[in-house]
């Protein structure tokens, strides 16, 4: 029997489990109900706020349907649910995205564009670096706005960017918090609180610039040949395109299975009746697709065309990899609870049974869609960057002074541009611009403080984190959340560590014999410098007779730098990255092999 003591002792020990980290590539969203001034005492406020939220949901829904018809996330699509945290009731969502920034980018549009159809409704957004929409506007924020008081300081209201100043105007540090009621009591009691600036606004909502148009071009359409029964299935749902591709790129030995079986008569997609069909891929999606190398698999062995005919080799090669992308997604084991492989699934079945047919020639060639876009948006060299920087492209008509996709001169000139300001920015130091203590002293840092060192002398810093390991594995490799199915993965990795044995030895050949190509293994290759020329070669360049060339060569060459390093980082962390961090900066992986 439970008394009064046991219920003490139990609320004594009692700790509130905190609220898990948000991943790496996810953002997450919340929209509040907050009238410009307080509802009537006679009024239910709860019913009245649940009720504009749903009215909310439902605009939200159809604006989804509006702009984003025939969009592709590269993961998960935006969603909003009512929740209730604090005794305040929002709608709240969260995506992940995976490699795509641009599905983050399509839901700030979304959510600034609902603001616009409720005056009422206030919208807050993050991911895992906090309020994103504050570091891209780094450089025009005031000196008091610090990472560790933004928390619900930043909204987004009638298309606006709103922020919640400090008690008092302060031009140095200021130290002030506030929680999500008090915010919601500002904004509603204190209007003068809300800090509205265009060129913040301008800076934070930047890469919204080219929105809706923008929307289209995160998407991109090729002619592949894959199975019929591979078309079939996307040409009834797109948007399996996605997880099929997702499958293909984090591939493991198990995944891989089915296609390394010597009995092939359980394959679904096998390469006996291809067709060429337009298919709509995220931009991400299809870099990922044709940049991995991925050996022929012995069952599509003599299907692909000679590489003679190169346009119909690079259709077969990416249909080949999709449609295996298919097959691993269907049939590894932790895949089977996935709501789309079991829908994927239940479509097979009609086919099976009559209740489908599938696509005849004459269907494919008459009625369905043969969109095929440029791919001149994967083709980017230090040639074209040259040009472009320099404002000299060698495009004609409308693709003059163009690269890739139309963002990428700008978006290089703006990480030149704030590279440039970093360093010349005497009062910035190792903790990055703009967020420097005002005071400019280190009269608060402790000269004699010491690493923090456990009680067996480790270096807690530089100590191995088994739990920090497995859940980066978990995210590296696409394992699911759960301990023990990471532990099943990888005793399942384990037994089949005899068959991979010779394709590991392979694999190894393979890089030490690229790593050879690159010098980087010759012990005695002489160092170079920044300019690439091989130290004590004397000073080769000779000085530019227009001050302006020479100022074009210095961002060049900076641009080359900073690209090649973060090339050489592999997507581990690096001096360039570090750099580009501290400036605010990020940039996309790359997932060239």
């Amino acid at each position: 029997m439970t008394t009064e003591e046991d219920i003490a002792w139990f609320k004594s020990t009692f700790r509130p489990i905190p609220k898990p980290e948000l991943p790496d590539d996810a953002v997450e969203y919340s929209i509040y109900h907050i009238p410009s001034s307080p509802a009537p005492a006679v009024i239910d406020e709860a019913a009245e706020t649940r009720a504009r939220l749903i009215e909310v949901q439902r605009s939200a829904a159809d604006l989804t349907k509006d702009l984003l018809k025939d969009y592709i996330w590269q993961r998960e699509a935006f969603k909003l649910e009512i929740a209730k945290e604090d005794g305040i009731s929002s709608l709240q969502g969260r995506t992940n995205y995976g490699d795509s920034i641009e599905d983050e980018w399509v839901i700030v549009y979304l959510l600034r564009e609902l603001t616009k159809r409720h005056k009422d409704i206030w919208v807050k957004v993050a991911d895992s670096d906090g309020e994103f929409l504050l570091i891209e506007a780094a450089g025009t924020l005031p000196a008091w706005i610090e990472p560790d008081v933004a928390d619900n300081r930043v909204w987004i209201n009638q298309g606006e960017l709103r922020i919640i100043k400090p008690k008092q105007e302060a031009k140095r540090q200021v130290t002030e918090k506030i929680t999500l009621p008090e915010a919601r009591k500002i904004i509603q009691n204190e209007p003068g609180r809300l800090l509205r600036s265009t060129i913040i606004q301008e800076e934070a909502f930047y890469r919204l610039r080219k929105y809706p148009q923008q929307i289209s071009e995160n998407l991109h359409s090729a002619v592949i040949t894959i199975p019929r029964k591979a078309a079939f299935l996307l040409h009834q749902k797109p948007a399996y395109i996605s997880p099929a591709v997702e499958a293909f790129y984090i591939r493991d030995p198990i995944a891989l299975r089915p296609l390394r079986a010597k009995d092939t008569s359980g394959l679904v997609f096998k390469p006996d009746d291809l067709v060429d069909v337009s298919v709509r891929f995220t931009r991400v999606g299809y870099a990922q697709l044709k940049s991995q190398e991925f050996p022929i698999p012995s069952t599509w062995a003599g299907k692909l065309p000679s590489t003679e005919d190169r346009k119909a080799y690079d259709r077969a090669e990416a249909g080949m990899k999709l449609a295996c992308g298919l097959e691993m997604l269907l049939n590894d084991p932790q895949n089977q609870d996935k709501a789309v492989v079991r829908e994927m699934k239940l479509l097979l079945e009609d086919v099976e049974t009559g209740d489908e047919e599938l696509p005849t020639d004459k269907e494919i060639q008459e009625k369905w869609d043969k969109r095929e876009d440029d791919e001149k948006w994967l083709d980017i060299n230090f040639e074209d960057l040259e040009a472009e920087l320099k404002g000299r492209g060698q495009g004609k008509g409308e693709d003059a002074g163009n690269f890739g996709d139309t963002g990428a001169q700008e978006n290089l000139q703006r990480i030149v541009a704030r590279f440039e300001e970093f360093l010349n920015d005497n009062s910035a130091g190792f903790d990055g611009a703009d967020f420097i203590d005002d005071f400019g002293t280190d009269s608060d840092i402790d000269e004699d403080e010491e690493e923090e060192v456990d009680s067996e002398g480790e270096d807690k810093d530089a100590s191995f984190n088994e739990e920090e390991f497995a859940k980066m594995m978990k995210e590296m490799m696409g394992m699911p959340s759960s301990s023990d199915s990471i532990r099943k993965r990888v005793e399942e990795l384990d037994s089949d560590g005899e068959d991979d044995t010779e394709q590991i030895k392979e694999l190894s050949r393979r890089m030490e014999a690229e790593l050879q190509g690159t010098g980087i293994l010759d012990l005695n290759r002489r160092p170079q410098n920044l300019s690439g020329e091989a130290s004590g070669s004397g000073d080769k360049a000779a000085k530019s007779k227009d001050d302006n060339d020479e100022d074009d060569n210095v961002n060049i060459n900076l641009a080359k730098n900073l690209l090649e390093s973060l090339q050489g980082q592999a997507g581990a962390s690096g001096p360039a990255g570090n750099m580009l961090s501290m400036m605010n900066l990020r940039m996309p992986k790359d997932d060239r092999p």
